[in-house]
């Protein structure tokens, strides 16, 4: 952590929807004038598409059928720690852009599932934002949630993670429904020690629970809706947030512990607004000042 040089990340499995949450932060920047540095997760991956399925045979072929994007091996965790520790202390660091498709891939002149080359983060911007798979991860050799200064899960329940990546994989990547089920039940050792035991690690999980039934989500024709969910936000310390403004501000909102507060799925983008923007301002102005002291 640095009070030159704030970092935020977002962590979440994939489907989990941080790529939501983080439209809502950028919205919040472009509003209150923030400079942010983005920084994609992804682009810590170890390989690039290719690389990953030759990987994934060889370690195949030694009998482990569980390797996966969630894992040590296949990032570069050394590298991020490297990035977030250097951001604090300078405002510096290196980082590059993994193209997911030929849309992304066409001004670069590069195939989709490839990186594009390391570059330096320019001067003068205000904060770091991570959105990713492992912003608060901590290990044996790493420990990368220390140097976050605010770290928020996203953490849908497990079935309606799995129909947000069964509908997304399907519809925009072409994947199989098999394809996919065999990619979940795959990563699934990975993802419980390094996907689940962030949330422990991070300030504010939001955890979305839907009021419809997921119970076989391989079959499930469409994904619940905001307006047929719950949100569950639990701080991991409570002190000097406002419930009583967020239950007024937030109809059908409700406490269920002492630092956990419900509300209608619906409100997320509100919540999120009024939770985030102080939070926001505070850190960025008071890097702002500890540079001016330097």
């Amino acid at each position: 952590m640095s009070a030159r040089h704030p970092v935020i990340a977002i962590t979440g499995s994939s489907g989990a929807g941080t790529s939501t949450v983080t439209r809502t932060f950028q919205h919040i920047f472009r509003r209150e004038g923030v400079n942010p540095v983005i920084v994609e997760g992804d682009a810590f991956h170890r390989y690039d598409r290719e690389e990953m399925k030759e990987a994934m045979a060889r370690e195949a072929a030694d009998g482990n059928d569980h390797f996966s994007h969630f894992g040590s091996d296949a990032n570069l965790f050394e590298e991020l720690e490297t990035l977030f520790c250097q951001y604090g202390n300078e405002g510096s660091g290196r980082v590059r852009k993994y193209l997911h498709n030929d849309a992304e891939a066409a001004p670069y002149g590069q195939p989709a599932g490839t990186f594009t080359p390391w570059e330096d983060i320019p001067p003068g911007t205000d904060i770091l934002f991570y959105e990713g798979l492992h912003g608060a991860v901590k290990t044996d050799k790493v420990d990368i949630a220390q140097h976050v200064d605010l770290r928020i899960g996203v953490v849908p329940i497990i079935n309606l993670e799995w129909i947000q990546k069964l509908h997304r994989d399907r519809e925009q990547r072409g994947y199989t429904t098999d394809a996919v089920t065999d990619t979940i039940l795959r990563r699934m050792p990975e993802y419980v020690h390094y996907i689940c035991s962030q949330f422990e690690n991070t300030h504010i999980n939001f955890q979305r629970v839907p009021m419809v039934d997921t119970s076989n989500p391989f079959i499930a024709r469409s994904i619940p809706t905001p307006e047929e969910s719950m949100v569950v936000i639990r701080f991991a310390n409570p002190r000097g947030i406002d419930f009583q403004y967020l239950l007024a501000m937030m109809g059908g909102a409700f406490m269920s512990r002492a630092n956990t507060i419900v509300i209608p799925g619906g409100k997320i983008d509100l919540a999120m607004q009024l939770i985030f923007t102080p939070l926001i301002l505070r850190l960025v102005e008071n890097g702002r000042k500890a540079r001016a002291r330097y």
